[in-house]
This record gives structure tokens, C-alpha cells and sequence, in this order.
């Protein structure tokens, strides 16, 4: 009996053996199933994050485009403003240089009015030509000056005073030299002009503007010694002007 049991146990395990390992091997494809969808989902994920990020920045590219547009449109809009206020700036400072040498020329004319010349100017201006004739030389010289042409104008000064050596308009000569010598950089002459008007007219209203200048030609001639004790003169000679207070803060400028 015994051995007919164990031979039917043996049976049944022979007989069910197969649909065990049918099982387990269900098992095995199921969890493989599983773990490559798990793996499918994680890859979907991670791709549609690649595709939100590949978005967001081309939506960032496309804002920063507008913004470089809209900024340079901005730019070309500020650099044609910037040309038309250019433009303003250079009418206004040809207006002003035409009111201040027009404000010259009458300014000029009234010292001659005012001026009365001596027996021995009278004497001399009748040696070398009439008034009138010593005028139309004089207005010709200033032309040049008010047209910007420095060189002939300094030239033409020079010729005055030779040919008029006791004009009335001698002091406003020395003046308007001194500018057109200056302007061309002719630094020495400037000076010299401009040193003329300080010993010989003492009184004259441009004085101040003269000796400021002086100044600045002995700093172009590298004189800075000379240039400190023009500057220093003016502030104790015009106390109070405003040519004085220029005069202090070139002062402090030169080392």
C-alpha cells in the first residue's frame, strides 16, 4: 500500500509540474510587461517636460526678439532726436556768436562816438587820411573778423595800426587782434596784442575779458608762472565780476 501511495504522489507531482512552470513563467512576463511600461511612462514624461522646456523657450527667444525690436526702434527714435537737438544746439550757438559780435561792433561804435580825439590825433589822422577813410579801414578789418576769417583779420589789424598809429580805435584794435592771433593759435602774437591793450588802456571795458586770455596764452606758451599772476590780478582788480570768478576756477585748474 505504501509504495502505490507514494507512487500516485510522484504521479501528481509529474502531472503538475508543467502548469507550475506555465506559471512562474506568467509571473516573469508580467512583471517584465510592467516594468517597460513603468519605463514608457517615465520616458513620456521626461519628453513631454523636454517638449514644455523646448517651449517656454522658444516663447523666452520670441519675447527677448521683441524686446531687441522694440528697444532698437527705441534707439533709432533717441538718435534722431539726438541729431535734431545737435542741429538746435548749433543754430543757437550761431545765433548767440552773431548777437555777441553784433553786440561787439555796436558796442564799438558807441566808444567811437564818445571818444574825442586830441589836436595831435586830429593831426595825425589828417596826415594819414581822413576820419571816414580810417573808419572804412577799420569796419573792413572787423568784417573779416565777424566772417570768421581770423588769419586776415589779424593781418588786417596790424595793417591798421601801422597806417593809424594814433586811431581812436587804436585800444579796440589791440582787442580784436588779440582774438583773431588767438583763434589761429598764434599764441605769442595774442599775447602781445593783448598786453598792448592792458598798459596802454587801463580804462577800457574789455580789459577783464583781455587779461583772462592773457592767462590762456601763457598757458599755451607753457608760462604757468605768468598765467597764476594774470588770474590772480584779475580777481583783485574786478572784485566781485564774473570775469573774476572764472578767473578763480581756472586758477584752481592749473597745477
Amino acid at each position: 500500500m505504501r509504495k502505490v501511495g507514494l507512487g500516485l504522489f510522484l504521479g501528481l507531482l509529474l502531472v503538475n509540474s508543467p502548469a507550475s512552470a506555465g506559471l512562474f513563467a506568467d509571473d516573469d512576463a508580467r512583471k517584465q510587461i510592467q516594468q517597460l511600461e513603468a519605463k514608457v511612462l517615465k520616458l513620456e514624461a521626461q519628453l513631454r517636460s523636454v517638449e514644455e522646456q523646448h517651449r517656454q523657450s522658444i516663447s523666452s527667444l520670441l519675447d527677448l526678439q521683441i524686446q531687441l525690436e522694440t528697444q532698437a526702434t527705441e534707439l533709432r527714435k533717441l538718435n534722431g532726436q539726438n541729431e535734431e537737438w545737435v542741429h538746435s544746439l548749433q543754430d543757437v550757438e550761431k545765433r548767440q556768436k552773431d548777437f555777441y559780435v553784433d553786440l561787439d561792433a555796436r558796442i564799438s561804435q558807441l566808444e567811437l562816438n564818445q571818444q574825442k580825439p586830441d589836436t595831435s590825433r586830429a593831426a595825425d589822422n589828417k596826415a594819414s587820411g581822413t576820419p571816414v577813410g580810417e573808419n572804412k579801414v577799420f569796419e573792413a578789418a572787423y568784417g573779416l573778423y565777424k566772417a570768421e576769417n581770423y588769419a586776415g583779420a589779424a593781418t588786417a589789424f596790424r595793417d591798421f595800426l601801422r597806417q593809424f598809429p594814433q586811431s581812436v580805435h587804436e585800444a579796440n584794435v589791440y582787442y580784436w587782434m588779440g582774438n583773431a592771433y588767438f583763434l589761429t593759435r598764434d599764441y605769442t602774437s595774442s599775447l602781445e596784442s593783448y598786453q598792448n591793450l592792458s598798459n596802454k588802456f587801463q580804462d577800457h571795458p574789455r580789459l577783464a575779458d583781455a587779461m583772462l586770455n592773457m592767462a590762456e596764452c601763457q598757458l599755451a606758451l607753457k608760462n604757468k608762472t605768468s598765467a597764476k599772476k594774470t588770474l590772480k590780478q584779475i580777481t583783485i582788480q574786478f572784485p566781485g565780476s564774473d570775469v573774476a570768478a572764472t578767473a578763480k576756477k581756472r586758477l584752481a585748474t592749473v597745477k
